[in-house]
């Protein structure tokens, strides 16, 4: 079976913002227990948070009690604005991006179904924010859980 597939980044990506939306946001994260909790290399999730601090999502801190925080509440983060943030604009097919275009454009048929898909899985990524996939409070949640299943 073909697969649409999400990149690895974005699914790290996403998977790291998560993952600080369930931590105390004054108290910063350091990048090897993301990387250990979330089961991601560190080196190529380092890269990621860099896109992401970049896109002003994750802020960093210096020090010895140094690391990450997601820069604004999970409420006003989309999974659209942390999947822009890694990949860049989002285009489910060539024809859709506006630096690539298609010389089929003139005469294609498909063009306005791949508009309304681009159109729709856009309008529920920025609809759902990463609030919405935050874990629950719970009683015996320690802030070390892993999230890789919920992503």
């Amino acid at each position: 079976m073909a697969l649409m597939q999400i990149p690895r980044r974005v699914d790290y990506g996403l998977r790291a913002v998560i993952y600080l939306s369930n931590r105390d946001p004054e108290k910063c994260c350091p990048i090897a227990e993301i990387a250990m909790q979330q089961r991601v290399p560190r080196k190529f999730l380092e890269k990621i948070v860099q896109d992401l601090i970049r896109s002003g999502l994750i802020k960093s801190k210096r020090g010895s009690s140094g690391g990450y925080t997601l820069a604004r509440p999970a409420e006003a983060i989309s999974l659209f604005d942390v999947i822009q943030a890694i990949e860049g604009p989002l285009a489910v097919n060539a024809c859709l991006d506006v630096h690539l275009g298609c010389d089929q454009s003139p005469r294609c048929t498909m063009q306005g179904v791949w508009s309304d898909v681009q159109r729709k899985i856009t309008e529920m990524l920025t609809q759902t924010t990463i609030a919405d996939l935050t874990l629950p409070p719970r009683a015996d949640f320690i802030g070390s859980s892993s999230l890789s299943s919920a992503a």
